[in-house]
This record gives C-alpha cells, sequence and structure tokens, in this order.
C-alpha cells in the first residue's frame, strides 16, 4: 500500500523488537531499539481486523515503529503502517518480512549497525539447528 504522504521515504527510523524468540530476534530481549533505514513509496502495512488479531495472539508481529525511547506513537510511524508493524513473521516463523533494510544498517558508518544484529540472530539459530541435528 502506498504511504500516508503518498511520497517516497527515505530516513533512518527506530523499530522495537516485539518478539525475541525467533531466529531474527533470538540474540535481542522484547524492547530491544533498532535503528535502521526505509527507503519507499510502498510501504504501509496494511491487514483486515481479523488478521491483525491474529497476528498479535500468534506473536507474529516481530517489530513495531517507535520513536527513540521505544514508545509506539503515530509520529513514528513512517508511512501509516497499521499498529506501527515494521516487520511480521509467517506461521513457522521462518519467513520474516520487514520494511527497514537492516541490510543498509550493518556498520556505524552507514550509520547504523543494528541491523547486523537481525543477521548475527540468524546464523546463532542456523547454527543452533545444525548442532541439534
Amino acid at each position: 500500500m502506498r504511504n500516508r504522504s503518498l511520497h517516497f521515504v527515505c530516513e533512518m527510523v527506530t523499530t522495537r523488537v516485539e518478539v525475541a524468540n525467533t531466529p531474527f530476534t533470538r540474540e535481542m530481549k522484547a524492547g530491544t531499539r533498532l535503528r535502521m533505514p526505509i527507503a519507499h513509496g510502498d510501504g504501509c502495512y496494511y491487514a483486515d481486523e481479523a488478521t491483525l488479531r491474529e497476528l498479535n495472539e500468534r506473536q507474529q508481529i516481530l517489530l513495531r515503529y517507535c520513536d527513540a525511547e521505544g514508545n509506539i506513537t503515530v509520529g513514528a510511524n513512517p508511512n501509516g503502517s497499521l499498529k506501527n508493524i515494521a516487520g511480521i513473521c509467517n506461521h513457522a516463523g521462518n519467513v520474516f518480512g520487514l520494511m527497514p533494510h537492516p541490510d543498509r544498517a550493518c556498520e556505524e558508518r552507514l550509520g547504523s549497525s543494528d541491523g547486523a544484529r537481525i543477521f548475527e540472530s540468524m546464523l546463532e539459530a542456523l547454527a543452533a539447528d545444525r548442532a541439534a541435528a
């Protein structure tokens, strides 16, 4: 869906980890804030009320847009995504769809290294799966 502003948005945003027991967030705690860039004109997450309720109940909302203190506010939502949703996972928890670009936030010289934490979590999850096999 088009952004609330109907314009392309390219900026650093803050997101808050909502669920920490996934392959993508396992190296973080719920409430951890991540600064990552967004760059999109079509990034406004939308779903009907039943889907939003199910996503919440199944703990599939992994990231929400927040302010620097971690508060979920309208002002912290750069594109109008419902419930400030910035990232969700599928039922199995092995697919993560998100709008911020963690790949563009892997080194401080890029403005943030917070995106690397998602990739580090993925590597740890893979290593744990291999060790268990």
